[in-house]
């Protein structure tokens, strides 16, 4: 058995997110039924991490193994699996690795990207969140800095997951604005601020954790909490102190280090 990565990107619409579920279609389970179809024998893939329905991932990270050598037809066999693959899920390339890759447990950070317009705009709908409030985006930015470190971060995860610590290290969590492709080609009307997105990387995140944070930050964006009260939450408060989740056609996972 030989290892290898697979390097593939994904529009979360329709979707049960990464892992298999009985509940709808997932990308684990289209990319191993197709990569089995083209391989002619069954694989089980390994993904970097959980993506929830509807969320969007950019050169996402898996391995599988498998019997067959692939590297000396790799561009045939990607032709083959895109061609089996949906329209909203390209694998870009397959590379080989060591034995001790692990797609999850050896990855350094993942990183998120959430994507929030400010004024209604009909081609930003599908990949981006409208928010119709005012947002002090300095304040957001005050209370982003207070999740860098390492803390327990319960009070953003899901309830009923499984994981045996809620921990994370997180080293970088900034808002910041954009232009999207169609102002900045087509001329669509905006002004500058309109278009804005939340960058977050840690090593590891929990289950609902971006969205739960991108919601307490608009609240303090809203006035309707203060920067400094996101401290205390971390340290003190629970998943019903923080802010509601936001919805998650608007996230991407954006990136995975290793």
């Amino acid at each position: 058995m030989k290892r290898y990565a697979i390097i593939l990107s994904y529009d979360g619409s329709g979707l049960s997110g990464w892992q298999v579920q009985n509940n709808g279609p997932s990308v684990q389970g289209l990319l191993q039924d197709a990569l089995g179809k083209a391989l002619g024998e069954n694989v089980k893939v390994t993904g970097a991490g959980r993506t929830d329905a509807e969320v969007n991932a950019i050169n996402y990270v898996a391995h599988f193994d498998c019997t067959r050598p692939v590297l000396s037809d790799a561009e045939r066999l990607v032709y083959k699996i895109n061609a089996i693959l949906p329209r909203n899920i390209v694998v870009h390339r397959i590379i080989g690795t060591g034995d001790d890759f692990h797609a999850r447990f050896t990855a350094k950070y993942r990183e998120y990207k959430y994507f929030v317009h400010r004024k209604k705009d009909p081609f930003a709908e599908k990949f981006s969140y409208w928010c119709r409030y005012g947002l002090d985006v300095g304040k957001m930015n005050m209370a982003a800095s207070c999740l860098i470190g390492t803390y327990d971060f319960s009070c953003f995860e899901k309830t009923g997951g499984n994981n045996l610590t809620s921990v994370c290290t997180v080293s970088k969590a900034l808002w910041e604005t954009y232009t999207p492709v169609h102002v900045s080609t087509c001329g669509f009307a905006a002004d500058s601020g309109d278009y804005l997105v939340f960058t977050i990387r840690a090593d590891r995140f929990l289950r609902n954790m971006v969205r739960a944070v991108v919601g307490t930050l608009i609240d303090v964006g809203r006035g309707k909490r203060s920067p400094e009260s996101v401290e205390d939450l971390i340290l003190k408060g629970t998943r019903g102190d923080a802010g509601q989740s936001v919805p998650g056609n608007a996230l991407f996972l954006a990136g995975v280090g290793y």
